[in-house]
């Protein structure tokens, strides 16, 4: 069943290939893709998790952009972003024959690419304290140096960690509050204050956004 699987997926170790050289317009994934049309994401998990190689490869068409995007907009390097993509793809691919359908396949997809983030963050930091440095910091990255842009990561920036992370969710991956309280282990009700605070926070801070001297510092930092 191996050979069926994402040509990046068996060959991960040895070479990491750019987003856009990832399957997608292969024979094999475009098959995959017409093999989802009319399935949940569960049912593909099911249908894997039981030896249907198809069933991933629609999986992969189907998250592995906006997996790319989730690790993008919390680290700075697009080539990092990639490595951890293909790291949680792995892992699932790992933890298959696993899988129960107990939850929404996004929401436990998602637990995976946390896990590994933070597995990245600790690692990072054992690096720069190993090395005499001080640990970088982890706020989301922006790909563009338009000054509007810049603004928006600093303000985003400055939330609070859980606060930060509620907002993305909601925002970006698009997660239901429902989702975000079982991925974060929080009560729901915690979710939409903390969602609230976070969007008001952000309008505050972008209301009074930092002097424009200071944004070139601020992309030279980033």
């Amino acid at each position: 069943m191996e050979d069926a699987y994402p040509a990046f997926v068996l060959h991960s170790e040895a070479t990491k290939p750019p987003m856009d050289d990832m399957p997608g317009n292969t024979d094999a994934a475009q098959f995959g893709a017409r093999f989802g049309e009319d399935r949940t994401d569960e049912q593909l998990m099911v249908a894997f998790a039981r030896g249907h190689a198809d069933a991933f490869s629609a999986l992969f068409l189907r998250y592995k952009q906006p997996l790319f995007g989730f690790f993008r907009r919390r680290v700075s390097d697009p080539a990092l972003a990639e490595e951890l993509t293909q790291e949680t793809f792995l892992a699932v691919l790992r933890a298959g024959s696993r899988y129960q359908a107990c939850a929404l396949f996004r929401t436990w997809l998602y637990a995976i690419a946390f896990k590994i983030l933070r597995a990245h963050r600790r690692k990072a930091i054992f690096r720069d304290m190993f090395h005499g440095q001080a640990p970088a910091g982890h706020e989301p990255a922006v790909e563009s140096g338009v000054a509007t842009e810049v603004l928006m990561r600093q303000a985003v920036g400055k939330l609070e960690p859980l606060d930060r992370e509620v907002l993305l969710l909601r925002e970006f991956e698009q997660l239901s509050y429902a989702e975000i309280a079982e991925l974060l282990g929080l009560p729901l009700n915690t979710v939409r204050s903390r969602l609230f605070r976070a969007r008001t926070a952000l309008h505050d801070l972008l209301a009074a956004p930092a002097p424009i001297e200071n944004l070139a510092e601020t992309e030279e930092r980033a």
